[in-house]
């Protein structure tokens, strides 16, 4: 008997139903030999009729269930089978049957909050063991699969989705594997998966690689992760436009169906229920037309009052009354009040050009408010309004104003959002001398509200500048309220001088308690507190002209050399934030005087009329081009890249570097020694002459005398002495390798010391320590005010 272990059985079934190709597994598993199946029905090998199977997958490209089938040895087994219909290049239709066979070991499971976020996440997760079989799948890739992770559970993943772009991605996971660090894979795996794939290796305890986690994007997604609606969908519904969108469409389907002119007059601000009154108010209504449409020309032009103007209605005129009763009102147009009503209101002009003799109002009534009041006439050669008139007209009008309130609830939400989302962003770039700047912001043009793509830009110490790109999965006021929660703690961990692999696990720790949070009160809450959101760090030294990069789930900054070149810098892809557990890895990139960095939201590539590949393509070409500023760099990237409103977020941000050269850089290394101190402040004054800086020469010893002071008594050599001079700012450093961060405190009068570090606080504008992998720095800054 054949020892049992995990493997996996094929075969290839012709569309008559003949087998053509049988794996070794699937003579592991049925008995057969290879020579004794192929060619003959594969109908032989069920245990019932085989004309049910062929029913089931009648008409179908896929198909996954259990089959009976018999064992050589005529044992029946229950299998469950995988089946994939498939086109090859030469025209040849077959069937490619997969089962898993495995030994039935229950998929490891975590502690209950990271469950909760790998089934939770809004990303879809796979999880693949050594051998590349699949262990788990989270509901999110369930759904994108449309398959249950008891079917696929075992099979590796070009046996789940069959073609290219799969092999390429199992290549990348076995890459991911073998080396131990995160791959990237640009290939789609299906119509409700991204276009890349993010492997990632899990280790263990002891740092051994035990198995992959595949994670890739969902397409286009809501704030509740469902999938957005197709852009033609969408289009029909513009943020400025759906009110008057709506009502032309009550127009256009009212005239001539049910009447020969209709005329759509809305209220500015709606009444709620409570405030409906039982009788007319005593003045008259203002209403603002939205829609008149008419027969025969369709447009109702020559009939007075046009859209957009301002109506006001007299408290017996028919609208005022409608609108008091809250209900239809039927009216002949030849009774004395409605006939003078007709003959001195403009508003009612097109009654009179119409010829209507047949009148009838409805109150446009949706979720407890009215908000404004619809007028359909009729012609002498037609019946006057019935009750089934009535009956038709207020289930348009129904539809119609659940359509504008949703219309107006949406652009309330959406003028709420930006105006939360631009208080976010920030207004203006702050002054650094690291790298010349230009960003732009896109919000979404679609249903789905503005998301949380944001950019910031962190200036610290050492003439170092920050850069952040994120973008948080999820629309409307949610996803820019988390966006400004994450902005918010990304800055604070900048401050402290986190490398970027570390902020990022902050940050990443961050996210997984928010979504607590908030799942214990929304456990629906696919995209609670940011679950899924992607982050690019990177920080330039324009000394070293060295940049420092880590992503989690981000797509990749570009970069363009001086000479010209352009391409992707290689860094790690980590997971997004909110996974848990799962590393993350800087990179280091020297990036000469001149060149160009930029860092983007997915929104950019994802146009809806191009693949990623041409976008790519069309990117690289316009950050190549000669332009006159950044900004107009900027522009040429979207006018390239776009040619519709986005529907995505896009945040851009593009940076040019610049160096600090060696005539604006001093450094010394300092012994331990106290006669040091003196040599120290004697170097700074030399320099602080030959720089132009005399002026400054006495504050900037005392804090060079601190700083050294400090470094000697309480670090550990190498102790090392540093002044940079840009052209606002002198900055003071002293390293030494020890990692203890020194403080400020009190001191008692007769102390002897103690007051350094509040010295050097009162003498510099900022101060502050940053810690390397080894030892700490402590800097202080000052600005060079002229004259």
């Amino acid at each position: 008997m054949e020892r049992q272990s995990t493997y996996t059985a094929t075969a290839t079934i012709d569309e008559q139903g003949i087998l053509t190709s049988w794996s070794e597994g699937a003579r592991r598993l049925l008995g057969y030999d290879s020579s004794a199946v192929v060619g003959r029905p594969a109908t032989a090998l069920l245990a019932t009729d085989g004309s049910a199977a062929r029913r089931i997958v009648a008409g179908r490209e896929r198909w996954n269930g259990t089959v009976p089938l018999r064992h050589r040895d005529g044992r029946l087994l229950e299998l469950g089978v995988l089946a994939h219909r498939r086109t090859s290049d030469t025209g040849v239709t077959e069937w490619l049957l997969v089962s898993a066979v495995t030994a039935r070991v229950q998929p490891p499971r975590g502690e209950p909050l990271e469950e909760w976020t790998f089934l939770q996440s809004p990303f879809p997760l796979a999880i693949f063991d050594a051998e590349l079989r699949l262990v788990r799948a989270n509901r999110r890739m369930e759904h994108a699969l449309a398959l249950p992770e008891a079917a696929i559970r075992g099979l590796r993943l070009p046996h789940i989705v069959p073609g290219t772009a799969s092999e390429e991605a199992d290549r990348s996971m076995r890459l991911a594997l073998e080396s131990g660090r995160p791959q990237e894979a640009r290939a789609r795996l299906g119509t409700q998966l991204g276009r890349t794939a993010v492997l990632t290796p899990l280790k263990d305890a002891g740092g051994r690689v035990r198995a992959v986690c595949l994670s890739t994007q969902t397409p286009v997604q809501d704030s509740t992760g469902r999938a957005r609606p197709s852009a033609e969908g969408a289009s029909r519904v513009g943020p400025a436009a759906d009110q008057s969108r709506a009502a032309q469409e009550l127009g256009e389907v009212t005239v001539p169906r049910l009447a020969d002119a209709v005329a759509i007059d809305m209220l500015d601000s709606p009444r709620d229920a409570a405030e409906a009154e039982p009788v007319p108010s005593p003045g008259p209504v203002v209403l603002r037309r939205a829609a008149l449409r008419a027969v025969p020309d369709g447009e109702g032009r020559g009939y007075g009052t046009g859209v957009g103007e301002a109506i006001v209605c007299p408290v017996d005129s028919p609208p005022a009354q409608c609108l008091a009763a809250g209900r239809p009102l039927l009216y002949d147009a030849t009774d004395p009040a409605v006939a003078e009503w007709a003959a001195v209101d403009p508003g009612a002009a097109w009654l009179r050009a119409s010829g209507a003799r047949s009148l009838l109002a409805v109150p446009l009534l949706a979720q407890g408010s009215t908000l404004g009041v619809a007028l359909f006439g009729r012609r002498p050669g037609r019946d006057p309004f019935g009750p089934e008139d009535l009956r038709l007209a207020q289930e348009f009008t129904a539809r119609a104003a659940d359509g504008i309130c949703r219309s107006r609830v949406y652009a309330r939400t959406r003028t709420t959002t930006m105006a939360l989302q631009q208080s976010l962003l920030p207004h203006t770039l702050p002054d650094q001398a690291a790298m010349e700047i230009a960003t732009r912001y896109l919000p979404a043009a679609t249903r789905a509200g503005v998301g949380g793509d944001w950019f910031d830009v962190i200036p610290l110490s050492g003439a170092r500048v920050a850069l952040v790109v994120g973008d948080v999965v999820g629309h409307g006021i949610r996803a820019s309220a988390t966006m400004g929660r994450l902005r918010t703690a990304v800055r604070t961990l900048a401050d402290v001088d986190l490398p970027a692999d570390e902020l990022l696990t902050h940050l990443d720790d961050l996210v997984l308690r928010l979504a607590a949070d908030e799942g214990s009160t929304d456990p629906s809450a696919d995209t609670a507190g940011g679950i899924g959101t992607t982050c690019l760090y990177a920080v330039y030294d324009p000394v070293s002209r060295r940049c420092t990069l880590a992503r989690a789930g981000h797509p990749p900054p570009a970069v363009v050399t001086p000479d010209g070149a352009v391409r992707f810098l290689d860094v790690p892809a980590g997971p997004p934030l909110g996974l848990g557990g799962l590393p993350f890895e800087a990179s280091e990139a020297d990036l000469p005087e001149g060149s160009l960095l930029a860092l983007y939201t997915d929104g950019l590539l994802e146009a809806r009329d191009h693949d990623i590949d041409e976008a790519l393509d069309k990117m690289f070409a316009a950050l190549v081009r000669p332009a006159a500023s950044l900004d107009a760099l900027c522009d040429h990237v979207l006018t390239e890249l776009l040619t519709h409103r986005p529907d995505d977020d896009i945040a851009l941000l593009v940076a040019r570097t610049r160096a600090l050269h060696e005539d604006r850089v001093a450094a010394w290394e300092l012994q331990s020694e106290p006669t040091d101190v003196s040599r120290a402040r004697h170097l700074t004054d030399e320099q602080l002459s030959a720089w132009g800086l005399a002026e400054i020469a006495f504050t900037t010893e005392l804090m060079v005398s601190e700083l050294v002071t400090n470094a000697m008594r309480y670090g550990r050599p190498p102790i090392q002495l540093r002044l940079i001079h840009q052209d606002a700012t002198l900055i003071c450093e002293v390293y030494d390798s020890s990692g203890t961060t020194p403080h400020m405190r009190r001191a008692r009068i007769f102390d002897e010391g103690g007051r350094g570090l509040l010295l050097v606080a009162q003498l510099a504008d900022r101060w502050g320590t940053r810690h390397d992998r080894v030892g700490k720095t402590v800097w202080a800054e000052q600005s060079l005010t002229t004259g």
